[in-house]
């Protein structure tokens, strides 16, 4: 077990009690009814048990009570297009027909992180890593690999006592950042994926059984023999799930890890410029060491908050993240943005109406 896995505990539990709390509805989030919130966020599980460390340190530090609803990034997108929460999550960039929908005019999409999406499954008396290929995992979650001791993975597993079992795939039933990373990756490495599922938040999956945000998804998987999901990396460490190494663009065979995540930001901070537009995909990287399926995980926010004062408040709390929330992400398996990528989204906060410097941040 990792060292820090009863800190991922705590913070995982903490996190599952704010789903709670935060489970009274749309009117409640517009309305900041739990007692003291200052803002209310809804949409992505991939981060929550990041959020759920930086909310804490955050209140702790300023008194600023941020409430959040781990709901997925569809629900986030359309919560915050809505206007019933202060700012949204997700992995999966809102579109430009989605954005023409929001009802408080323009919407910024501002990366604070990012993570991986590990591929896991559930294969019992086997213990080291499976190698996968892209094409291969597209064709598992097809339905076109069926058994677990098909030749294609046998083949890339000598010596491995595959079991002549059916492969059970799981996957999200809710509109997914996480789903629609995997989708945007398997796309780029499966022209049957995508001639088929593609990259959405809500992916036609052709077989398996679904589950409920990135939580639901590793239970599910921790509880059934030879299934095959996917989840967010810090999820796989914390339910001891067995994670699949992937061949990259390279062709080596890589785990999801800070390094790799490390490795496919690396050319990022280089592309668009002066642009706020951050809507850039980094799977299936270059790099030697990159990890194929890594992402950005976005916070969405008006350009002209319908609440200045509750706009700064948000403002100040993304700047302490990026800066002051580097050390809990690494702490959790996320990889904190380059340097040059923090600037640019430091000045697009710092162009918002009446932003201010940020309370212990920078």
């Amino acid at each position: 077990m990792p060292a820090h896995a009863p800190r991922l505990r705590a913070c995982l539990a903490a996190a599952a009690f704010a789903a709670v709390v935060a489970c009274g509805g749309d009117a409640d989030a517009r309305n900041g009814s739990a007692a003291g919130v200052d803002l209310t966020g809804a949409g992505a599980t991939f981060p929550y048990p990041l959020y759920s460390r930086w909310f804490a340190d955050y209140a702790a530090r300023t008194g600023v009570r941020i409430n959040y609803q781990s709901i997925g990034s569809g629900g986030g997108i359309r919560q915050l297009l809505e206007r019933t929460v202060d700012f949204g999550a997700s992995e999966a960039p809102a579109t430009d027909e989605e954005l023409a929908r929001a009802k408080g005019g323009a919407v910024l999409q501002l990366p604070l992180v990012a993570g991986a999406v590990a591929i896991v499954y559930n294969l019992p008396g086997i213990t080291e890593p499976l190698k996968l290929t892209g094409d291969l995992v597209a064709d598992l979650f097809l339905g076109k690999v069926a058994r677990w001791n098909d030749a294609r993975v046998q083949a890339l597993n000598p010596g491995v006592a595959l079991p002549d079992q059916p492969v059970l795939v799981v996957f999200r039933a809710d509109p997914s950042g996480s789903g629609y990373v995997l989708g945007d990756y398997l796309s780029h490495v499966s022209p049957a994926w995508k001639a088929g599922p593609g990259t959405h938040k809500e992916l036609a999956w052709p077989v398996g059984l679904g589950a409920k945000g990135n939580e639901g998804l590793a239970g599910q998987l921790k509880l059934t023999p030879y299934a095959i999901g996917f989840v967010e990396f810090a999820y796989a460490r914390q339910n001891g799930l067995s994670v699949a190494a992937l061949r990259n663009k390279a062709g080596q065979f890589v785990l999801p890890s800070r390094a790799g995540i490390a490795a496919a930001l690396a050319p990022v901070a280089a592309r668009g410029g002066a642009s706020d537009d951050f809507r850039i995909s980094i799977v299936d990287g270059d790099a030697p060491a990159a990890y194929p399926i890594c992402t950005l995980s976005w916070i969405l926010l008006y350009r002209e908050p319908p609440d200045p004062a509750r706009g700064r408040k948000l403002a100040d709390f993304m700047r302490w993240a990026l800066h002051s929330g580097r050390a809990a992400a690494e702490e959790l398996d996320y990889q904190p943005l380059p340097d040059a990528l923090v600037a640019r989204v430091d000045r697009a906060l710092d162009a918002l109406p009446g932003a201010a410097a940020a309370v212990g941040g920078r």
